[in-house]
């Protein structure tokens, strides 16, 4: 992978890690899918100018059937189900079953043909499991199985959507490919909004929904496109190993939560393994 593919990789990760502590900051006095719809709405405001400017909307909307299913598999569904899943789920075992996309994706990348599963990668990835499975210590919650279900249901869908967008949106430029999911995203989401609008939203509710559209959506996206087109689709959900790595960093810094010596080796354990799943071997030149 290059420097700038490395430099990608990085800035997604973190990004991308950053989530599971602003959600569940906004869940103790907002619902799920008001935070979901905050947070596509913000995201959609901010890229909207760029994706004018460039006048990327109508190329991205003349596909308007496989943005449409984006949306449902990449934002919509798994935003809002991540979010009631935080509400019942510890943090261990949300990040551990999430951490399940770069599984799904290299699976059904390889089942399409379009990909090998190499020795290499298919070491890695099961590293990088591992890695996680190490750093929550095994400390499932299985008392509430739908909720479970739900983050299984969004590890598929955040493996299907980078395949999307590689396969079926890559001649649509990507701002307008972002800007059009979640313009539709927030139309989805808006006919439930005012029944569910909490009465006192509170400051810290309100601040994690600010972060989670200006950094966890608008800017992560454009990160991630850029990240897809240069490592593919398959590579780029193996981001999901380096998030629960940053979501222990801030939990220690910003929740007194403990770092343990399994924390610290599965730490080590998630970034050798990305490296493994990411790399590629050069090609030869024949003749």
């Amino acid at each position: 992978m290059s420097k700038r593919g490395w430099l990608l990789f990085i800035a997604v990760g973190v990004i991308w890690g950053m989530p599971y502590m602003f959600i569940r900051i906004a869940v103790a006095t907002i619902d799920p899918l008001v935070i979901a719809f905050g947070r596509t709405l913000i995201g959609a405001m901010l890229l909207l100018p760029m994706a004018l400017h460039r006048k990327a909307l109508g190329p991205a909307f003349q596909h308007w059937q496989w943005l449409l299913v984006f949306t449902v598999v990449e934002i919509s569904g798994p935003w809002l189900l991540i979010g009631h899943a935080e509400t019942r789920l510890n943090s261990s075992t949300t990040g551990l079953i999430i951490a399940m996309v770069p599984l799904f994706a290299a699976l059904l990348v390889a089942r399409l043909g379009h990909e090998r599963l190499e020795w290499h990668r298919i070491a890695g990835l099961a590293l990088g499991f591992l890695g996680v499975a190490t750093i929550v210590g095994l400390d499932l919650n299985f008392s509430d199985m739908g909720a479970a279900a739900a983050l299984i249901v969004s590890a598929l869908g955040y493996a299907i959507g980078p395949i999307i967008i590689n396969r079926k949106l890559a001649d649509a430029p990507p701002i307008g490919v972002v800007t059009g999911s979640l313009i539709l995203a927030t139309l989805i989401y808006s006919p439930f909004v005012p029944l569910l609008w909490p009465g006192q939203p509170g400051f810290a509710g309100i601040i994690a929904v600010s972060v989670l559209g200006l950094i966890c959506t608008a800017t992560a996206f454009m990160f991630f496109f850029a990240l897809i087109a240069e490592i593919g689709p398959a590579r780029a959900t193996v981001i999901a190993y380096i998030n629960p790595v940053v979501a222990v960093i801030l939990g220690v810094a910003f929740l007194d939560e403990p770092f343990t010596v399994a924390m610290a080796v599965g730490s080590v354990m998630v970034i050798a393994g990305s490296i493994l799943a990411t790399h590629r071997k050069k090609q030869i030149p024949l003749g």
